[in-house]
């Protein structure tokens, strides 16, 4: 989301300018004011997601530091975890340190027809399986996993369900009571339109994850061992008070304009496409029915991705990522590890003249082929 909605930017100077204090550590107004608003935003994250309670809800430094929580927070020596071939490097590596130390076996399911659901993912249970963990939406090209289900077959075998909503938040409701969800991770400046430097981890009571990292909380300093009461155990260190700020300035973007949002997504990216397989020398990887999410996957044939995405860059003023998108698994089951893929990603902030450019400029690069 490179242009972000007005009320985001707008918060973010407000915070700057009226309570930049670090909270939680100090007894001064600024300080007890600033904790004041990080909570808040905590109590409507709670609200967003219908998690169970707020002081489950955590502020991270990313998407990533969320899932290296929830991951390594929750580990059993000797058990076993399904994944899926959708997974980002950033919920996949934490899993596959476990199994490299020799601390947990692991399966990967195949995600090859766009969506993933729970009898994909049954075949694949031992008695010591305690870990389901997907990513909600592939970041490569929309495929998608059947959370409900999913989670339903998890709670049913009293499995964790761990959900990477990197890129779904914003896109699709999330219930993490009724979709049976015990962890879950979110990238806010993405879907919801925050700044970069502040990640969410939300859990439910049965996941209880247990500190990775340690240090100063504001709390019980004459302690040398970390607090265990939620927040503070996960929470060391400064937060990102400005970054979290305009997440809740982004939450409420998104709330106001869900539909608005979402119906001009997909109606650009159908666009998108459409005339993308209209083209005969390009190859689309993302199936019609994803598209609502805005990541569309493709190739233009005998063009390295990278390449073409400087070209794009360089020629057009086109953004675009080439190559494997810190996503090896889900590159491996498309068959595109040697190529890549460009991907696409739309923002509410596009509009279709801006589309129809991409489509031309698409057009010239294949053509000179």
């Amino acid at each position: 989301t490179f242009q972000k909605p007005k009320e985001v930017v707008k918060s973010v100077f407000e915070c700057i300018n009226k309570f930049s204090a670090n909270p939680g550590r100090s007894g001064h107004k600024l300080s007890m004011k600033a904790g004041e608003k990080v909570f808040e935003v905590r109590k409507k994250l709670q609200e967003f997601l219908n998690a169970e309670k707020v002081e489950n809800i955590i502020f991270t430094q990313n998407c990533t530091d969320a899932l290296n929580m929830a991951i390594l927070g929750t580990h059993v020596n000797g058990g076993h975890i399904i994944i899926s071939s959708d997974c980002h490097n950033s919920l996949a590596r934490p899993v596959f340190e476990l199994k490299n130390k020799g601390l947990v076996e692991v399966d990967v399911v195949d995600n090859n027809r766009g969506s993933l659901c729970a009898t994909d993912i049954e075949p694949l249970l031992k008695p010591n399986t305690y870990l389901i963990a997907v990513n909600h939406v592939s970041n490569v090209n929309g495929d998608v996993a059947d959370i409900d289900s999913i989670g339903e077959l998890a709670s049913k075998k009293c499995i964790l369900f761990l959900v990477d909503c990197a890129q779904s938040a914003g896109h699709i409701k999330i219930d993490m009571l009724h979709q049976h969800i015990d962890m879950l991770a979110l990238a806010p400046h993405k879907g919801l339109y925050s700044l970069q430097g502040v990640g969410v981890l939300a859990f439910s009571i049965k996941a209880n994850p247990k500190a990775i990292r340690f240090g100063g909380t504001g709390t019980d300093s004459l302690n040398l061992l970390q607090p265990v009461d939620y927040p503070e155990a996960l929470e060391s260190g400064t937060v990102a008070t400005p970054n979290i700020c305009s997440l809740s300035a982004g939450i409420d973007f998104v709330n106001k304009n869900f539909d608005a949002i979402n119906k001009k997504i997909d109606d650009l990216a159908t666009y998108i496409l459409f005339e993308l397989d209209k083209i005969s020398n390009v190859v689309t990887y993302t199936n019609a029915e994803n598209v609502h999410f805005g990541v569309i996957g493709f190739n233009i044939i005998g063009l390295d991705s990278g390449e073409c995405a400087s070209i794009l860059s360089e020629e057009f003023g086109i953004c675009v990522r080439g190559g494997l998108h810190c996503a090896g698994l889900k590159h491996t089951s498309l068959g595109t590890v040697e190529q890549g893929i460009v991907r696409v990603s739309l923002s509410y902030f596009n509009n279709f003249s801006e589309c129809e450019y991409f489509i031309k400029s698409i057009k010239k690069i294949a053509s000179r082929l």
